[in-house]
């Protein structure tokens, strides 16, 4: 089978140096003698351009990374008819503690997809990390024992440096863009749907900074009482001094 080479006339930059392409005007390289028959020599420009869409990275510090974890279709019954529509799960992370979950709804995939990330990112939360028994490296874990809900209940208990996680691959992937490499997790009740299933070890891990732990306190200033403060002066025995005092002269009137 023949070999055909199409070269790009839009430049290296586009599509790299040697990358095949585009040449004298549009599409006109698959219509070239060869190129029928050479699937994948036409179909690499476009792998290309998918793998370097996969590695973009967004301008923006937090919500660097974008996970879709699912696109759904749901319907509703009306008057009119059926009516379907698409509802995606998309979460973001910085892998520096800061996540959050974004859920869209819209009777277009890539409405449904821009909408949840745009949600996403405007609800982004951070992420308290910490030790368990021991300080090694960086915070690893939990700092404490939380529990989310949302539908099924969700417990993140904390664990030993490289422990890893153990918990199944949904979670673990959230919790790693949280930032959190070692957790233990349990999950009560219907997991089948992804909304449950995802909502409650993210609720679970916002309840972080509600437990305030010691190296978060505030250094205290204790100021004593004024019975205290001068307490070692009033035991002391005192006494009283008595001040003459002298009368003045009287004057003399005429």
């Amino acid at each position: 089978m023949p070999q055909v080479q199409l070269k790009g006339a839009l430049g290296p930059d586009l599509w790299g140096p040697g990358e095949p392409g585009f040449h004298r005007g549009f599409s006109s390289g698959f219509k070239a003698v060869g190129a029928v028959g050479a699937a994948g020599a036409w179909a690499e420009p476009f792998r290309l351009m998918a793998r370097r869409l996969r590695t973009r990275i967004s301008v923006t510090k937090q919500g660097r990374l974008v996970t879709h974890l699912r696109i759904k279709s749901v319907q509703k019954q009306t008057r009119a008819g059926q009516q379907t529509r698409f509802k995606a799960f998309v979460a973001i992370g910085d892998y520096n503690g800061h996540c959050d979950l974004g859920v869209k709804c819209s009777k277009e995939v890539a409405t449904a997809t821009h909408g949840a990330i745009f949600l996403a990112k405007l609800l982004i939360f951070p992420v308290q990390r910490g030790y368990w028994r021991n300080k090694i490296g960086k915070p690893h874990t939990v700092p404490c024992k939380v529990t989310g809900r949302c539908g099924c209940v969700s417990v993140s208990d904390p664990c030993l440096h490289r422990c890893c996680h153990c918990l199944s691959p949904v979670p673990k992937k959230l919790l790693l863009m949280a930032d959190i490499a070692d957790c233990y997790t349990s999950i009560r009740g219907c997991t089948a749907t992804l909304r449950n299933f995802t909502k409650g070890p993210f609720d679970a891990i916002s309840k972080d900074y509600s437990y305030l732990t010691l190296d978060l306190w505030k250094e205290p200033v204790f100021t004593k009482f004024r019975y205290q403060e001068f307490s070692d002066h009033l035991v002391q025995t005192h006494t009283r001094v008595s001040v003459q005092r002298t009368q003045a002269p009287a004057m003399a009137t005429t």
